[in-house]
């Protein structure tokens, strides 16, 4: 039986990144290297596109090549398929493209490898019917203000359940590290967590990536399209972010609590390196009000929702842990992210 494999991989678009993705039937004679549960990403060939539609090359000099470097099992297509996560090359050379931020994070991960950083990311995103998030009535402009909806159970407070239940359903079909989902603050808008205990930075940003591409696959099942915009709609609603869980072994270990606030004030002298990383429409987004920070202002508190990093309260309580950066947008780039709290909590320029 043939193989169907389909290449997954991040443009060149600004001021966002989005997904491309495309199918390659192999032969039944491919054999996929799967020892340990993990699939081998070398089982399957680099492959090529057209980079001058991505904004990722020029017309008289448009091909990219794409070499495989995740794979999950497909749990759209089911048997003999896979989701095939590449990053992109420079065909000349094989060295990483301009905009292949993955490869900054591979590098940089090697000389995090003694303090074993974990993350996890809450992806917030907002599910569209056409051009209203759902659950917004057509018979008036907004349903009743922000409260009911989150966390909610209901026809009349909670909507695209369906959808988000069939991506987590997905995800974990596929072994991707989600860990939970909720509904959130205002209509339509929902939570998927990416990541967590033993999960390190890569594999969090690739596993993200994935789960991304798996919730707008869905979404055309359904004619539902899911955006990442921090401030899907004006007004007196949340914004959509992508709060970031990170620790390291010191902040894990007994007496790590005085690590998580020594990494809060490094994060305090590098305010704009890391805004630069957290996706675009921040000033929307980080205004002072639901339960945010200001982005020109900087904070640390424990158990402090309306801070820039929030230490939970258990984490004071025992003494270790891990922080919580609650200033990333939802349409952040987990490679870039990744890669500056590497930076700034370790120092690994």
């Amino acid at each position: 039986m043939a193989i169907v494999a389909e290449y997954i991989w991040i443009d060149g678009s600004e001021p966002v990144r989005q997904l491309r993705s495309k199918t390659k039937v192999l032969g039944a004679d491919t054999t996929i290297d799967n020892e340990g549960g993990s699939i081998n990403p070398g089982s399957f060939p680099d492959w090529g596109f057209d980079g001058s539609s991505t904004n990722q090359a020029d017309g008289d000099d448009s091909d990219c090549k794409l070499r495989p470097v995740r794979v999950v099992p497909d749990p759209i297509r089911g048997v003999d398929a896979y989701l095939v996560l590449c990053e992109v090359l420079n065909p000349a050379d094989n060295s990483p493209h301009s905009t292949n931020t993955r490869a900054t994070l591979v590098r940089l991960m090697e000389g995090a490898a003694s303090e074993e950083p974990w993350i996890g990311i809450e992806q917030e995103y907002t599910m569209f019917k056409g051009s209203s998030p759902l659950g917004f009535p057509a018979e008036r402009r907004f349903p009743g203000p922000q409260g009911p909806y989150y966390c909610g159970v209901g026809a009349d407070e909670v909507f695209g359940r369906e959808v988000a239940e069939d991506h987590l359903d997905a995800c974990i079909e596929a072994g991707l590290a989600i860990c939970g989902i909720n509904a959130e603050v205002m209509p339509g808008q929902w939570e998927c967590q990416v990541g967590g205990p033993d999960q390190d930075p890569l594999t969090v940003a690739d596993h993200l990536w994935l789960a991304r591409w798996l919730l707008y696959r869905i979404g055309e099942e359904y004619g539902i399209s899911s955006t990442l915009d921090a401030k899907p709609v004006p007004g007196d609603w949340n914004g959509a972010g992508a709060h970031t869980n990170f620790s390291t072994k010191s902040m894990r270990e007994d007496g790590g609590y005085e690590k998580i606030v020594e990494a809060c004030e490094r994060l305090g002298k590098r305010v704009p390196e890391h805004l630069a990383a957290y996706g675009d429409g921040f000033e929307a987004r980080l205004t002072g009000r639901h339960e945010t920070c200001r982005y020109d202002e900087f904070k640390y508190g424990t158990g402090d929702r309306t801070a820039s990093i929030r230490i939970p309260a258990h984490v004071k309580e025992h003494g270790k842990g891990y922080l919580e950066d609650r200033r990333p947008n939802a349409n952040i780039d987990p490679y870039r992210v990744g890669t500056v709290l590497l930076q700034t909590i370790l120092g690994l320029e």
